[in-house]
């Protein structure tokens, strides 16, 4: 009897040596992948900054041109609407002149 009870505090002995040493792996395991997923984080957020940045460059950028575009387009119709009104536009011009002289001379005259 005396036998089978050490047998059992051996085998229990044992038990707990195996039972630690899987523990100390699997913490090795988890230390080790919680290492490899902080680099791949980091990576990801790395790779996902430069997308970033990239593609606020490239939104810039377009903004720059579509900007410089519609000064053009605003610019040609200005340049048309004058070319279009310059009749009307130098009547109002010689209005005014008349306007201004008459002014002139009756202050002048009284």
């Amino acid at each position: 009897m005396k036998r089978i009870i050490e047998d059992v505090l051996q085998a229990e002995e044992k038990v707990d040596a195996v039972l630690k040493q899987a523990r100390q792996e699997a913490s090795e395991i988890i230390r080790s992948a919680e290492t490899e997923i902080s680099e791949i984080m980091a990576d990801a957020r790395e790779k996902a900054r430069g997308i970033i940045q990239t593609t606020v460059e490239d939104a810039k950028r377009q903004a720059g041109l579509t900007k410089e575009e519609k000064l053009k387009q605003a610019d040609q119709e200005k340049d048309d609407l004058l070319k279009s009104n310059t009749n009307e536009i130098d009547a109002v011009v010689d209005d005014i002149c008349r306007i201004i002289l008459s002014t002139e001379y009756n202050r002048d005259g009284e």
